[in-house]
């Protein structure tokens, strides 16, 4: 099997760290999907394939704490800047060689996404490993290196906020990922009902 990264290089960060304004105001993280918040089905999914799991978020902070992992807002909550931000309070307090991002709003991703963006990293001899699937990036579900702090913070710094921009400052190789069902979002309450009746498989079970 070609090379890849060990689970125990990586830090996992859930970001719940949005207004969710196109879901009301309502924090998305928290929503019920299966009887679970959307945020604990990122965490069932993303602590088998990490080392430790750690969530980005800026209001309810009680309520993730409850789910048993560290819970860090942004430098700025009440800023609501983007994932950007939270990429740098993830980077901020990762201990580990890489941080693994995903959103919390996508409970259905792959269960082999730490595997295969590790490779496609130790590959590429990449900084950055981004999905992609039908032609199409997927900027959230990111491995980073945890020395790219410094340059994150310059970017952010001079004014920039979108993650393919300050990436394409990096060493970034993508990842084909053959399934785009896998990477559905939610951003309202009906994209989160139908996803909820047309999902196929169960989240894995608790650690």
């Amino acid at each position: 099997m070609p090379e890849t990264l060990a689970p125990d290089a990586i830090t996992g960060l859930i970001l719940a760290g949005g207004r969710g304004s196109r879901m009301g105001g309502s924090d998305k993280g928290l929503q019920p999907f299966r009887g679970l918040p959307l945020a604990m089905h990122a965490l069932l999914r993303l602590q088998t394939q990490v080392d430790m799991v750690m969530i980005n978020a800026n209001r309810n902070l009680a309520a993730y704490e409850a789910f048993g992992i560290p819970v860090w807002p942004d430098a700025d909550p009440l800023a609501y800047a983007g994932p950007l931000a939270g990429f740098a309070t993830g980077l901020t307090h990762c201990d580990t060689p890489w941080l693994l991002t995903v959103p919390c709003d996508c409970p259905l991703f792959p269960l082999d996404l730490a595997q295969r963006l590790g490779q496609g990293a130790v590959d590429a001899s990449a900084e950055v490993a981004m999905a992609c699937v039908g032609g199409r990036t997927q900027p959230v579900f990111c491995l980073l290196r945890a020395d790219l702090l410094e340059s994150l913070t310059r970017f952010l710094d001079g004014g920039g906020s979108k993650i393919d921009a300050w990436t394409a400052t990096l060493h970034t190789v993508e990842v084909d990922f053959d399934h785009p069902g896998d990477f559905e979002n939610v951003n309202s309450l009906p994209e989160l009902r139908a996803l909820e009746q047309a999902a196929p498989s169960p989240a894995p079970t608790v650690r």
